[in-house]
């Protein structure tokens, strides 16, 4: 069973979590998929929507077979009930929009990795307190790059994971790594809908490894 810290190290690593939702199934995997081939190892996938959870159980499964490196966690979690479920059917790790107390205190009873979507120093600060060592800033697009250089100005220890309004190009992303990001989310600005509806598979696996590379030369 792979550890919260191995975890943290692989998105650490990275540098990037893709965040995907999809209602059908088989263009889930496909993403999933292509994502994997281009050198992701960490992957969310949303809870938003009826049907969502039997989604994602049926996709633990297939990435398990197929994806056997990939880290497949949940987002939009909105209850510790609904956390330990899914934690049960295959999550690694998860995520909340915000600091969901009930949400944190399941995953610590499980030694689940929870990422908590925090938007003051206070909020930070308890997530914090509860052992998580990687937060989200949402919506980032909110806030930006210069709320992260502020709190790791007092607080340098702090690991925040941007997410909400992350752009796959170098001035975005060169903003916000050189804020003091540990990692990006990146959703909808990362899986073209065009792209999915239209099956450029080729296309959509070269723009993920292309934001990758962007990511290595910044951080380089």
């Amino acid at each position: 069973m792979i550890t919260k810290e191995e975890i943290f190290t692989t998105m650490e690593k990275t540098g990037i979590v893709p965040v995907f939702h999809h209602t059908d199934l088989d263009i889930c995997k496909e993403v999933v998929n292509l994502s994997y081939s281009a050198g992701i190892r960490v992957f969310e996938f949303v809870i938003r929507s009826s049907g969502a959870e039997k989604v994602f159980e049926e996709l633990a499964l297939y990435v398990s077979d197929h994806c056997p490196e990939m880290i497949l966690g949940v987002g939009s979690v909105v209850s510790g009930v609904q956390a330990e479920h899914l934690i049960d059917k295959g999550a690694m790790f998860v995520v909340t929009a915000a600091l969901r107390t009930d949400v944190g205190e399941a995953c610590m009873d499980l030694n689940t990795m929870w990422i908590p979507g925090c938007g003051t120093l206070t909020e930070i600060v308890k997530a914090e307190a509860t052992g998580c060592n990687l937060v989200k800033l949402f919506p980032a697009s909110v806030y930006g790059p210069e709320f992260i250089k502020a709190v790791r100005g007092p607080q340098p220890w702090t690991n925040i994971m941007p997410t909400g309004g992350v752009q796959p190009n170098e001035q975005n992303l060169s903003d916000w790594f050189k804020a003091g990001a540990t990692c990006v989310g990146i959703g909808s600005a990362l899986f073209d809908t065009e792209l999915i509806n239209s099956g450029q598979s080729e296309r959509l696996e070269y723009n993920i490894a292309q934001c990758i590379r962007l990511i290595n030369t910044i951080r380089a």
